[in-house]
């Protein structure tokens, strides 16, 4: 679906469920032109059919017209297509027994990003460590999904923030002899 469509579907949606305060927020043509250009930009990032979903959304969970800054909030594809939030999938890929292929996934999703960030990483790294990791991926992977991609192409690992490399054998051995030295 287009966007532009999706944004005309959607002042009409909300003409439907709405209709006065609809009347009332847009009383005459000219303003009804304005709103459908704003949210046009500032929806510009999303396809027409999470655009509609988010709406959608939106309309099933608010009994007032929604503004264009909750239907931005929804086109956050987590929110549209019933992916679980982040840390939810964090914990759920950390708990899920192996084989992990074979688990019952509440997405797709959660099963890559696991995948993507180690299953022995997040099983055996403190959360403070791991969920960053797991969180880069799971955001790759959102953007994927959003952008209609494979999620099943393999993600690049991520550099990490700290390069660290071990010291030479005699350096190593000379640091110790400083420090017995002190002693």
């Amino acid at each position: 679906m287009e966007q532009k469509e999706a944004i005309n579907q959607i002042f009409e949606l909300f003409r439907f469920n709405y209709h006065n305060q609809f009347l009332k927020a847009f009383p005459d043509h000219d303003t009804l032109i304005m709103a459908k250009r704003l949210w046009s930009r500032l929806l510009v990032d999303y396809r027409g059919d999470v655009i509609m979903r988010a709406a959608e959304q939106a309309v099933k969970e608010n009994g007032w017209l929604p503004n264009v800054h909750e239907v931005v909030s929804r086109c956050d594809i987590a929110g549209t297509l019933g992916v679980p939030g982040t840390h939810r999938a964090y914990m759920e890929a950390c708990r899920a027994p192996s084989p992990k292929k074979d688990f019952n996934w509440s997405h797709p999703i959660v099963y890559y990003a696991g995948r993507a960030s180690d299953w022995f990483y997040l099983a055996n790294t403190p959360e403070e460590q791991a969920f960053p990791v797991f969180k880069h991926n799971y955001e790759l992977l959102l953007q994927r999904l959003q952008a209609g991609e494979d999620i099943q192409m393999e993600i690049q690992k991520a550099l990490p923030e700290e390069v660290i490399t071990p010291l030479p054998r005699k350096e190593q051995q000379q640091r110790l002899q400083d420090l017995k030295s002190l002693l």
